[in-house]
C-alpha cells in the first residue's frame, strides 16, 4: 500500500545523511494531500511546525547530535493527545477549540527522542466506538477498501500508517481501539501493559482500561516507538516505576523455547471462514518456531460497568449542560454509566484488580497467547449506516476477542496474518504476561519473519 520505507530502514540511513528528514516529512504530508480527502485519516495537519521540526533534526544529525532512531521521523498522534499549542478534539464539536498548553507526556518523549510530529488522527468521537462512523470530522476510511471501515476508535492512526502518511502512529486502547483498526487496516498495533504508557495529557475514556500504544509498519518499527515512550511518569497515577526492557534486543531473542497457549473457547467463536482459516494456518506456522503450542482455557472478563462508569463521570457535566454539542449515540453510550452507583463501581473495580491478579496463574502452562485479533474483516460503511441501531452490537462484536486483555491489563500486539478473497487484511493476536512486551514482540517478529 505505502512506499514509505520503514522506521528501521530509515534510520541508519538518516544516521549516515544519506537522506534527510526534510525529505521523509514532505513525503508524508504529500500523501497527506494527496490521500486524506478520500480516507480521512487527519483532522489536523501541522505541516509548518512539522517541517521545521524536520530542519532542526536535520541540522542536529549534520552535527552528529543523532538521538536514536526516531530522530527526524514524522510520527502522527491520535487526536486525543495533547499538543501545546494546537488542538485536540477527541474528533467532537465539543472540544473544537480546546487548545492545550501543554504536551501529553507520550509527546514530551516522542519530542526528546526527536520525532517529527506531523499532525492529528480522526478517531470516534471521544473513542467511545469501535468503527470510527461516529465524529464531528466525519468518517475515517479504510486504504485497503475506502467503502470499508478502518475500525476504532484510533481508525485514523491506523489509516495514516498504512496509507503512508506517516512512518507510525500512537492511538489508544480502551477495549481494543489500538488492535482492532490495525488488524482491520493490515498493519501492526501494540497495546503494552497497562501503565507501561503514561496517559497524563490524554482524554480519557476509562482511566483503568486506558492504553496508549503505537501502530507501525512493521514489528520492529513497534518495538522502536515503544523504546521511546515506555517508562515510569512520577506525575500519572497509573503508572508504576517499573524497568523497561531493550525490545530491539528482544526481537534478535530465539523463539524456540517459547511455549504458546491457544484458548480456543471464546476467543474463536463465531469466526469467519476466511479468518478463520488465516488464524489456523498462522497457528500451524507457529507451531514450527516455538517449543510447543497447546489449547488451554482462560475465564473470560465480559462486564463493561466500570468502562461505563468511568466515562460517565468523566462527562456528566458535559453531558448535562452541553450534550447538543456531541452525537446523539455518543451521549446514549455516555449516559450507560449514569446510574451506576458507588458500592457497584468499588465492586466491579475489585474484580478488575482481581482479575489481572488472576490472569497470572494462567502463564504457568504457557508463556503466550495466540488468538484471532477480530471475528471478521472489515464490514462496509453503508452496511453499519443502513442500520444505526445496530451499529453499536457490530462494534461490540469487532472487540470481542481485544477487551479482555484491557480487562486484564496485559500487552498484546495484533499482526498481519493474512487476507480475504476481497483483500482485506486479517490480523492474529499474541498476548503476554504484564511487563512482558519483550516476549510477545519476540514471537511476533519471528511470525513475520516466517510469514514473509
Amino acid at each position: 500500500m505505502a512506499a514509505l520505507p520503514t522506521i528501521s530502514d530509515l534510520a541508519p540511513r538518516l544516521r549516515r545523511k544519506e537522506v534527510s528528514p526534510v525529505e521523509i516529512t514532505c513525503d508524508c504530508l504529500n500523501a497527506i494531500a494527496r490521500l486524506n480527502p478520500s480516507l480521512n485519516a487527519f483532522i489536523t495537519v501541522m505541516a509548518d511546525s512539522a517541517l521545521e521540526e524536520a530542519r532542526s533534526a536535520e541540522a542536529q544529525i549534520a552535527r552528529s547530535e543523532w538521538r536514536g532512531p526516531l530522530h527526524g521521523i514524522p510520527i502522527a498522534l491520535k487526536d486525543l493527545i495533547d499538543t501545546a499549542g494546537v488542538r485536540t478534539t477527541a474528533a467532537s464539536n465539543l472540544y473544537i477549540d480546546r487548545v492545550p498548553r501543554r504536551d501529553a507526556e507520550v509527546v514530551r518523549r516522542l519530542r526528546a527522542a526527536g520525532a517529527v510530529i506531523i499532525g492529528k488522527n480522526n478517531l470516534h468521537e471521544c473513542a467511545y466506538g469501535g468503527s470510527s462512523l461516529i465524529g464531528y470530522f466525519g468518517d475515517v476510511h479504510n486504504p485497503r477498501d475506502p467503502d470499508r471501515i478502518a475500525g476504532g476508535s484510533s481508525g485514523g492512526s491506523a489509516a495514516a500508517v498504512v496509507a503512508g502518511m506517516g512512518c507510525a502512529a500512537i492511538g489508544t486502547d480502551t477495549a481494543g481501539s489500538v488492535r482492532e483498526p490495525a488488524a482491520l487496516c493490515g498493519c501492526v498495533g501494540l497495546k503494552p501493559t497497562y501503565g507501561r504508557v503514561s496517559i497524563r495529557g490524554v482524554i480519557p475514556l476509562s482511566t483503568s482500561l486506558d492504553h496508549i500504544g503505537p501502530l507501525a509498519r512493521s514489528v520492529t518499527d513497534a518495538a522502536i516507538v515503544l523504546q521511546a515512550i515506555a517508562g515510569y511518569d512520577a506525575g500519572d497515577i497509573t503508572s508504576p516505576n517499573v524497568p523497561v526492557p531493550d525490545y530491539a534486543d528482544a526481537l534478535r531473542d530465539d523463539a524456540r523455547n517459547l511455549r504458546v497457549g491457544v484458548p480456543r473457547d471464546y476467543f474463536f467463536d463465531d469466526l469467519d471462514r476466511e479468518v478463520a482459516a488465516a488464524v489456523d494456518a498462522a497457528l500451524d506456522t507457529i507451531g514450527s518456531l516455538v517449543a510447543e503450542i497447546t489449547e488451554i482455557r482462560l475465564d473470560v472478563p465480559t462486564d463493561r460497568t466500570l468502562q461505563a462508569a468511568e466515562a460517565f463521570a468523566y462527562h456528566a457535566e458535559d453531558v448535562a449542560q452541553r450534550s447538543h454539542l456531541l452525537f446523539p449515540e455518543t451521549v446514549r453510550r455516555i449516559r450507560h454509566g449514569e446510574d451506576v452507583t458507588a458500592a457497584e463501581y468499588i465492586a466491579r473495580r475489585r474484580e478488575l484488580d482481581q482479575a489481572r491478579r488472576d490472569i497470572a496463574t494462567a502463564f504457568a502452562d504457557a508463556d503466550l497467547f495466540v488468538t484471532p485479533t477480530i471475528p471478521l474483516p472489515a464490514p462496509a460503511i453503508a452496511e453499519l449506516k443502513a442500520d444505526p441501531e445496530a451499529l453499536r452490537p457490530a462494534e461490540l462484536k469487532l472487540l470481542h476477542n481485544t477487551r479482555p486483555f484491557n480487562v486484564w491489563g496485559l500487552p498484546a500486539i495484533s499482526i498481519p496474518c493474512g487476507s480475504s478473497r476481497d483483500g482485506l487484511p486479517i490480523g492474529l493476536q499474541i498476548a503476554g504476561p504484564h511487563w512482558r512486551e519483550d516476549l510477545v514482540l519476540r514471537l511476533a517478529f519471528a511470525y513475520e519473519q516466517a510469514r514473509r
